[in-house]
């Protein structure tokens, strides 16, 4: 199969530092790329990658400085259009922009919603084109989306089975962890409080991004000023190895509707059972008393702590091979390019197009190389 993936320009794939989005397009794209599948990546030139390289800026824009991103996803647009023709299959993972340029080819063309969708802001762009056929990354994820939107199919983020080295046990009887972005919504004063009643050292590795600044130096920088809080800043690739790995467990105190949480199934792939509070994906994420405990409360979430210490790290890593790793969602996605390409009716939506001139285009195209049409 012929596949474009389209990846924001804001980072790397994979990003340097801190980057959710294009580190899924990363391992999807490789993983395609080992079960034989011809992949152009359209993505930052400073990407690394066995596919295809179309490099549509030097490098990411977030450490380039680069600010305002439109202009250049635009280009990157107009370039992938000229070529579309190339391509059976073209996955774009940067939200919107794409729907008006390439709504005549909603047959070949899927977009997965890596980002929350309870954003007003949004709605008109998905209230006004809904022939794209979207995946989304958990059940959850949908529910502010309108009701016709044109759902092909939830698939979960996987990531390469040896990415996270296992371990087995680790050093020093191990620490919390709380990995990501320092964000009123992903709670780090929560992380910082079940440490402390606790009694167990917490190890911080998150960015502050502008927008956040003052949270970071009136709420959380003076909280960890305390004996048993260490906040280590940013880290890469090569450094979560062995943070997420010697940790006993995993902070995810989340106060807000997260459509994923790829933290979480980074630890489980390193057998480090997560503490996870009950919003947005994460019920369909973690199997609670088997690759972490689910909570709804400090008190839960501080008993919690003991709970992991007894937890099998061999149960946690099992769990995540049966359902999270890159293969696995290389394989549910190949699945639903061929649901698209084939024509399902439920994955095809021609906007504007009439009952019944979508009854006559379907009884010419019978038997035709065509994709069922769906009136909407």
């Amino acid at each position: 199969m012929r596949i474009a993936q389209v990846a924001p320009l804001a980072e790397a794939v994979p990003p340097k530092f801190y980057g959710g989005t294009e580190r899924v397009v990363s391992w999807l794209t490789e993983e395609l790329v080992r079960q034989g599948h011809d992949v152009t990546l359209f993505a930052s030139g400073d990407s690394e990658t066995s596919a295809k390289l179309v490099a549509c800026c030097p490098e990411g824009l977030r450490l380039a400085g680069i600010r305002d991103h439109v202009a250049s996803h635009l280009a990157m647009l107009y370039h992938l259009r000229r070529r579309a023709d190339e391509f059976d299959v073209i996955h774009f993972h940067i939200d919107l922009l794409q729907y008006p340029l390439f709504e005549d080819l909603n047959h070949k063309c899927v977009t997965t919603l890596h980002g929350r969708l309870d954003v007003p802001d949004f709605m008109p762009v998905y209230r006004t084109f809904t022939g794209m056929p979207l995946v989304s990354i958990s059940d959850h994820q949908r529910g502010p989306m309108p009701e016709n939107a044109n759902w092909l199919q939830t698939i979960h983020h996987g990531l390469p089975a040896e990415n996270c080295r296992f371990s087995a046990k680790p050093k020093d009887g191990g620490y919390l962890a709380f990995l990501g972005r320092i964000s009123p919504e992903k709670r780090p004063d929560r992380a910082i409080e079940i440490a402390k009643a606790a009694g167990v050292k917490l190890k911080i590795a998150a960015k502050v991004d502008k927008a956040d600044q003052d949270y970071w130096d009136e709420v959380i920088e003076p909280m960890t000023h305390h004996p048993l809080v260490e906040y280590i800043g940013e880290i890469n690739e090569d450094q979560k190895h062995d943070f997420l790995g010697n940790a006993l467990a995993l902070a995810f105190p989340i106060d807000w509707p997260e459509p994923f949480g790829l933290v979480m199934i980074e630890a489980m792939s390193a057998g480090t059972p997560v503490i996870a509070w009950r919003n947005g994906s994460v019920p369909e994420v973690i199997k609670d008393g088997v690759s972490g405990v689910v909570v709804e409360s400090m008190e839960e979430a501080i008993a919690a702590v003991k709970t992991c210490k007894a937890m099998s790290r061999e149960g946690v890593r099992r769990y995540f091979e049966t359902r999270f790793t890159a293969s696995v969602m290389a394989r549910s996605y190949v699945a639903a390019y061929e649901s698209l390409l084939a024509g399902d009716a439920d994955a095809i939506k021609i906007p504007g197009l009439t009952l019944g001139a979508a009854a006559a285009l379907n009884g010419a195209t019978n038997g035709a190389a065509h994709p069922v049409l769906r009136a909407v």
